[in-house]
């Protein structure tokens, strides 16, 4: 049996550890710095900046998905980005990420926001195919940048 619920604090280690099997999974586990400390503050503090949803099979967490809210000037209204969502693979197969996704544009559908975002490394067929059949587009003619590391601390120094 399915059930998707929101995560509690006691979450947190479980949280962290569907984060370091994505990673794993994206070939890319020696980048994940988190810890159950800043989870905890991010998702549990007093403002929090990130929500996550756990979703369990008979009971047992086996997969998340970790969103918070953007905002599109275009629109005019506020959106949601889904950070992960991640179904342990033993647990895959029985609907438990389609449930997880579900729950995310609910929850979006709720709050009144009028789009969701996220991002598919180019390499994972399976996650595309997923996403066109739940009726996504990719935004193919749009690339991510980023600033990180010494790169951001220099532009952000200069603005002083």
């Amino acid at each position: 049996m399915i059930r998707i619920r929101p995560a509690v604090i006691g979450d947190v280690s479980s949280v962290l550890g569907f984060i370091r099997e994505l990673a794993e999974y994206e070939k890319a586990a020696d980048q994940v710095v988190a810890t159950e400390e800043n989870l905890r503050e991010d998702l549990f503090g007093v403002r929090p900046i990130c929500e996550a949803i756990i979703g369990e099979v008979d009971g047992m967490p086996q997969g998340f998905a970790l969103f918070f809210h953007n905002y599109s000037t275009w629109v005019g209204r506020r959106g949601i980005y889904l950070e992960d969502l991640y179904v342990r693979p033993t647990a895959r197969g029985v609907g438990l990420g389609k449930a997880l996704f579900q729950r995310v544009a609910q929850i979006a559908v709720e709050r009144g926001c009028q789009r969701m975002d996220w991002m598919v490394l180019d390499w994972n067929h399976p996650a595309r195919e997923f996403y066109k059949a739940m009726g996504a587009v990719g935004m193919d003619e749009w690339t991510m940048w980023r600033l990180k590391g010494g790169a951001l601390e220099r532009v952000g120094k200069s603005a002083r």
